[in-house]
Protein backbone atom coordinates (compact mmCIF):
# COMPACT_ATOMS: atom_id res chain seq x y z
CA UNK A 1 0.00 0.00 0.00
CA UNK A 2 1.27 3.51 -1.31
CA UNK A 3 0.25 6.44 1.04
CA UNK A 4 0.66 8.76 -1.92
CA UNK A 5 2.50 9.97 -4.46
CA UNK A 6 4.81 8.14 -6.77
CA UNK A 7 4.48 5.94 -9.83
CA UNK A 8 1.71 3.04 -8.29
CA UNK A 9 2.83 -0.85 -8.88
CA UNK A 10 -0.32 -2.70 -10.51
CA UNK A 11 -2.98 -3.83 -8.01
CA UNK A 12 -0.91 -1.69 -5.33
CA UNK A 13 -3.87 0.39 -3.34
CA UNK A 14 -3.16 4.11 -2.31
CA UNK A 15 -3.70 4.91 1.21
CA UNK A 16 -5.55 7.44 -0.13
CA UNK A 17 -7.54 5.11 -1.79
CA UNK A 18 -9.40 3.75 1.31
CA UNK A 19 -12.77 5.01 1.77
CA UNK A 20 -12.52 8.04 4.00
CA UNK A 21 -15.89 8.28 5.63
CA UNK A 22 -15.96 4.90 6.74
CA UNK A 23 -11.85 3.35 6.97
CA UNK A 24 -9.36 5.93 7.34
CA UNK A 25 -11.23 8.40 9.85
CA UNK A 26 -12.78 5.66 12.16
CA UNK A 27 -9.91 3.24 12.22
CA UNK A 28 -7.00 4.57 11.21
CA UNK A 29 -6.82 8.52 11.62
CA UNK A 30 -8.34 7.93 15.13
CA UNK A 31 -5.48 5.62 16.38
CA UNK A 32 -2.71 8.46 15.30
CA UNK A 33 -1.66 10.55 18.31
CA UNK A 34 -2.00 14.36 17.12
CA UNK A 35 1.61 14.84 17.28
CA UNK A 36 1.62 13.19 14.20
CA UNK A 37 -1.09 14.40 12.03
CA UNK A 38 0.81 17.72 12.51
CA UNK A 39 3.46 16.24 10.53
CA UNK A 40 1.28 14.03 8.28
CA UNK A 41 -0.64 17.54 7.19
CA UNK A 42 2.89 18.06 5.32
CA UNK A 43 2.89 15.20 3.32
CA UNK A 44 0.40 16.87 0.84
CA UNK A 45 -2.76 18.94 0.26
CA UNK A 46 -4.81 15.39 0.64
CA UNK A 47 -3.82 14.16 3.84
CA UNK A 48 -4.03 17.90 4.88
CA UNK A 49 -7.82 17.87 3.74
CA UNK A 50 -8.12 14.19 5.23
CA UNK A 51 -6.65 15.54 8.58
CA UNK A 52 -8.32 18.66 9.09
CA UNK A 53 -11.42 16.09 7.93
CA UNK A 54 -10.42 14.49 11.08
CA UNK A 55 -9.84 17.35 14.11
CA UNK A 56 -13.01 19.04 12.86
CA UNK A 57 -14.84 15.62 13.50
CA UNK A 58 -13.06 15.55 17.33
CA UNK A 59 -14.69 15.10 20.52
CA UNK A 60 -12.15 15.32 22.96
CA UNK A 61 -9.05 17.52 22.74
CA UNK A 62 -5.89 17.70 24.99
CA UNK A 63 -3.00 19.73 24.34
CA UNK A 64 -0.67 17.35 25.90
CA UNK A 65 -1.06 14.78 23.50
CA UNK A 66 0.44 17.33 20.84
CA UNK A 67 3.62 18.17 23.66
CA UNK A 68 4.75 19.89 26.60
CA UNK A 69 4.61 23.39 25.13
CA UNK A 70 2.58 23.61 22.52
CA UNK A 71 3.26 26.32 19.66
CA UNK A 72 0.15 28.82 18.95
CA UNK A 73 0.03 28.57 15.60
CA UNK A 74 0.00 24.65 15.98
CA UNK A 75 -3.38 24.57 18.00
CA UNK A 76 -4.58 27.12 15.81
CA UNK A 77 -4.67 24.69 13.00
CA UNK A 78 -5.59 21.70 15.11
CA UNK A 79 -8.85 23.56 16.04
CA UNK A 80 -9.82 25.53 13.34
CA UNK A 81 -12.53 23.76 11.79
CA UNK A 82 -13.99 22.23 15.04
CA UNK A 83 -17.39 22.42 16.42
CA UNK A 84 -18.23 19.11 18.12
CA UNK A 85 -15.99 19.10 20.85
CA UNK A 86 -17.39 17.92 24.32
CA UNK A 87 -14.23 17.54 26.32
CA UNK A 88 -11.35 20.49 26.03
CA UNK A 89 -7.90 20.54 28.13
CA UNK A 90 -5.43 23.47 26.63
CA UNK A 91 -3.06 23.18 30.28
CA UNK A 92 0.00 23.08 28.27
CA UNK A 93 -0.73 26.00 26.44
CA UNK A 94 -0.95 27.89 30.07
CA UNK A 95 2.03 30.34 29.02
CA UNK A 96 0.34 32.07 25.51
CA UNK A 97 -3.64 31.28 25.92
CA UNK A 98 -5.40 34.72 25.71
CA UNK A 99 -8.42 35.54 25.74
CA UNK A 100 -8.18 36.03 21.53
CA UNK A 101 -7.06 32.53 21.63
CA UNK A 102 -9.51 30.83 23.19
CA UNK A 103 -12.68 32.66 22.65
CA UNK A 104 -13.23 31.30 18.71
CA UNK A 105 -12.88 27.77 20.03
CA UNK A 106 -15.64 27.96 22.36
CA UNK A 107 -17.98 29.76 20.51
CA UNK A 108 -17.51 27.35 17.64
CA UNK A 109 -18.05 24.49 20.41
CA UNK A 110 -21.25 24.62 22.32
CA UNK A 111 -21.46 21.39 23.17
CA UNK A 112 -18.61 21.66 25.43
CA UNK A 113 -19.16 19.70 28.80
CA UNK A 114 -15.47 19.70 30.13
CA UNK A 115 -13.00 22.04 30.01
CA UNK A 116 -9.50 22.41 32.02
CA UNK A 117 -8.30 25.88 32.09
CA UNK A 118 -5.67 25.08 34.96
CA UNK A 119 -2.96 27.24 35.22
CA UNK A 120 -3.80 29.53 31.74
CA UNK A 121 -2.79 32.83 33.50
CA UNK A 122 -3.03 34.99 30.84
CA UNK A 123 -6.88 34.87 30.41
CA UNK A 124 -9.35 37.04 31.89
CA UNK A 125 -12.70 37.14 33.12
CA UNK A 126 -13.62 37.74 29.51
CA UNK A 127 -13.25 34.13 28.56
CA UNK A 128 -15.32 33.02 31.46
CA UNK A 129 -17.80 35.12 30.08
CA UNK A 130 -17.80 33.79 26.50
CA UNK A 131 -17.62 30.05 27.78
CA UNK A 132 -20.99 30.69 30.39
CA UNK A 133 -22.65 32.32 27.50
CA UNK A 134 -21.76 29.79 24.68
CA UNK A 135 -21.39 26.32 26.95
CA UNK A 136 -24.67 25.64 28.54
CA UNK A 137 -23.88 22.18 28.58
CA UNK A 138 -21.10 22.70 30.97
CA UNK A 139 -20.64 20.12 33.46
CA UNK A 140 -16.85 20.45 34.32
CA UNK A 141 -14.42 22.87 34.64
CA UNK A 142 -11.00 23.38 35.95
CA UNK A 143 -9.33 27.31 36.71
CA UNK A 144 -7.09 25.99 39.69
CA UNK A 145 -3.90 28.54 40.00
CA UNK A 146 -6.17 31.15 37.50
CA UNK A 147 -5.45 34.46 39.57
CA UNK A 148 -7.53 36.07 37.31
CA UNK A 149 -10.77 34.33 38.60
CA UNK A 150 -12.52 37.15 41.17
CA UNK A 151 -16.16 37.39 42.80
CA UNK A 152 -17.59 38.71 39.56
CA UNK A 153 -16.47 35.96 37.26
CA UNK A 154 -17.39 33.36 39.65
CA UNK A 155 -21.27 34.91 39.89
CA UNK A 156 -21.31 35.04 35.96
CA UNK A 157 -20.28 31.40 35.63
CA UNK A 158 -23.15 30.33 38.41
CA UNK A 159 -25.83 32.30 36.57
CA UNK A 160 -24.73 30.87 33.39
CA UNK A 161 -23.82 27.26 33.72
CA UNK A 162 -27.30 25.25 34.76
CA UNK A 163 -25.38 21.80 34.42
CA UNK A 164 -22.19 22.29 36.80
CA UNK A 165 -21.12 19.69 38.30
CA UNK A 166 -17.73 20.22 39.29
CA UNK A 167 -15.27 22.88 39.56
CA UNK A 168 -11.86 23.06 40.70
CA UNK A 169 -10.89 26.81 41.78
CA UNK A 170 -7.97 25.69 43.78
CA UNK A 171 -5.71 28.89 44.37
CA UNK A 172 -8.18 30.98 42.89
CA UNK A 173 -6.63 33.70 45.36
CA UNK A 174 -8.89 36.52 44.41
CA UNK A 175 -12.13 34.57 45.87
CA UNK A 176 -14.13 35.48 48.83
CA UNK A 177 -16.76 33.30 50.76
CA UNK A 178 -19.62 35.79 49.66
CA UNK A 179 -18.38 34.54 45.88
CA UNK A 180 -18.19 30.90 46.38
CA UNK A 181 -21.75 31.01 48.99
CA UNK A 182 -23.50 33.02 45.44
CA UNK A 183 -22.16 29.49 43.66
CA UNK A 184 -23.44 27.49 46.31
CA UNK A 185 -26.78 29.00 46.06
CA UNK A 186 -26.94 29.09 42.52
CA UNK A 187 -26.13 25.76 41.43
CA UNK A 188 -25.83 23.35 45.20
CA UNK A 189 -28.55 21.33 43.76
CA UNK A 190 -26.56 19.31 41.13
CA UNK A 191 -23.19 20.12 42.37
CA UNK A 192 -21.04 16.95 42.90
CA UNK A 193 -16.99 18.29 43.16
CA UNK A 194 -15.58 21.30 44.07
CA UNK A 195 -12.18 22.44 45.08
CA UNK A 196 -10.95 25.40 47.43
CA UNK A 197 -7.90 24.10 48.16
CA UNK A 198 -5.12 27.07 49.11
CA UNK A 199 -7.84 29.93 48.97
CA UNK A 200 -7.02 31.57 52.33
CA UNK A 201 -10.05 33.50 52.23
CA UNK A 202 -12.22 31.10 52.31
CA UNK A 203 -14.06 30.25 55.36
CA UNK A 204 -16.31 28.87 57.51
CA UNK A 205 -19.43 30.64 55.54
CA UNK A 206 -18.59 29.26 52.30
CA UNK A 207 -18.56 26.06 54.05
CA UNK A 208 -21.68 26.12 56.01
CA UNK A 209 -23.38 27.38 52.57
CA UNK A 210 -22.15 24.26 50.82
CA UNK A 211 -23.71 22.03 53.66
CA UNK A 212 -26.69 23.83 53.41
CA UNK A 213 -26.89 24.09 49.44
CA UNK A 214 -25.11 21.15 48.21
CA UNK A 215 -26.83 17.69 49.26
CA UNK A 216 -25.25 15.85 46.38
CA UNK A 217 -22.04 16.91 47.09
CA UNK A 218 -19.69 14.20 47.14
CA UNK A 219 -16.25 15.63 47.21
CA UNK A 220 -14.79 18.79 48.48
CA UNK A 221 -10.94 20.33 49.16
CA UNK A 222 -10.25 22.35 51.54
CA UNK A 223 -6.71 22.18 51.91
CA UNK A 224 -4.62 24.77 53.29
CA UNK A 225 -8.42 26.86 53.63
CA UNK A 226 -6.77 28.24 56.92
CA UNK A 227 -10.39 30.36 58.21
CA UNK A 228 -11.80 26.90 58.04
CA UNK A 229 -12.71 25.96 61.60
CA UNK A 230 -14.52 22.34 63.10
CA UNK A 231 -18.24 24.22 63.86
CA UNK A 232 -18.63 24.17 59.85
CA UNK A 233 -17.23 20.45 59.25
CA UNK A 234 -19.99 19.37 61.62
CA UNK A 235 -22.32 21.64 59.76
CA UNK A 236 -21.09 19.41 56.49
CA UNK A 237 -21.40 16.04 58.30
CA UNK A 238 -25.02 17.14 59.29
CA UNK A 239 -25.78 18.30 55.71
CA UNK A 240 -24.19 16.45 53.14
CA UNK A 241 -25.13 12.39 53.20
CA UNK A 242 -23.36 12.09 49.59
CA UNK A 243 -19.93 13.13 50.33
CA UNK A 244 -17.05 10.49 49.98
CA UNK A 245 -13.90 12.50 50.18
CA UNK A 246 -12.91 15.57 52.24
CA UNK A 247 -9.57 16.95 52.37
CA UNK A 248 -8.78 19.29 55.00
CA UNK A 249 -5.00 19.15 55.51
CA UNK A 250 -3.16 22.56 57.05
CA UNK A 251 -6.79 23.27 58.22
CA UNK A 252 -5.71 23.86 61.81
CA UNK A 253 -8.42 24.96 63.33
CA UNK A 254 -10.61 21.40 62.15
CA UNK A 255 -10.30 19.06 65.39
CA UNK A 256 -10.57 15.36 65.05
CA UNK A 257 -14.08 15.68 66.96
CA UNK A 258 -15.93 17.36 64.23
CA UNK A 259 -14.17 14.91 61.77
CA UNK A 260 -15.19 11.90 63.37
CA UNK A 261 -18.88 11.88 62.45
CA UNK A 262 -18.09 11.66 58.64
CA UNK A 263 -14.96 8.72 59.38
CA UNK A 264 -18.09 6.55 60.95
CA UNK A 265 -19.50 6.72 58.09
CA UNK A 266 -16.95 5.97 55.75
CA UNK A 267 -15.98 9.41 54.32
CA UNK A 268 -12.41 9.64 52.95
CA UNK A 269 -10.40 12.24 54.99
CA UNK A 270 -6.86 13.20 53.85
CA UNK A 271 -5.32 13.64 57.45
CA UNK A 272 -5.20 10.45 60.29
CA UNK A 273 -7.43 10.30 63.64
CA UNK A 274 -4.26 11.92 65.99
CA UNK A 275 -4.25 8.71 68.40
CA UNK A 276 -2.60 6.76 64.58
CA UNK A 277 -0.56 9.95 63.84
CA UNK A 278 0.66 9.35 67.07
CA UNK A 279 1.90 5.82 66.81
CA UNK A 280 3.39 6.35 63.42
CA UNK A 281 5.73 8.98 64.98
CA UNK A 282 6.33 6.50 67.65
CA UNK A 283 7.27 4.00 65.50
CA UNK A 284 9.59 6.41 62.98
CA UNK A 285 11.13 7.46 66.50
CA UNK A 286 12.01 4.15 68.26
CA UNK A 287 11.57 1.60 65.30
CA UNK A 288 8.10 -0.14 66.65
CA UNK A 289 4.60 0.56 68.27
CA UNK A 290 2.91 -0.95 70.94
CA UNK A 291 -0.24 -2.93 69.55
CA UNK A 292 -3.68 -0.43 70.38
CA UNK A 293 -6.96 -1.37 68.82
CA UNK A 294 -8.07 1.38 67.41
CA UNK A 295 -12.50 0.37 66.97
CA UNK A 296 -11.84 1.36 70.58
Amino acid sequence: MEPSGGEQEPGAVRLLDLPWEDVLLPHILSRVPLRQLLHLQRVSKAFQALVQLHLARLRSFDSAQVGPQVPRAALGRLLRDSEGLQELCLESCRDWLSDEDLEPVLSRNPGLRRVGLAGCGRLSRRALVTLSLSCAQLRCLSLAHCDWVDGLALRGLADRCPCLEALDLTACRQLRDTAVAYLAQRRGAQLRSLSLAVNANVGDATVQELARCCPQLEHLDLTGCLRVRSDAIRTLAEYCPRLRSLRVRHCHDVAESSLSALRKRGVDIDVEPPLQRALVLLQDVVGFAPFVNLQI
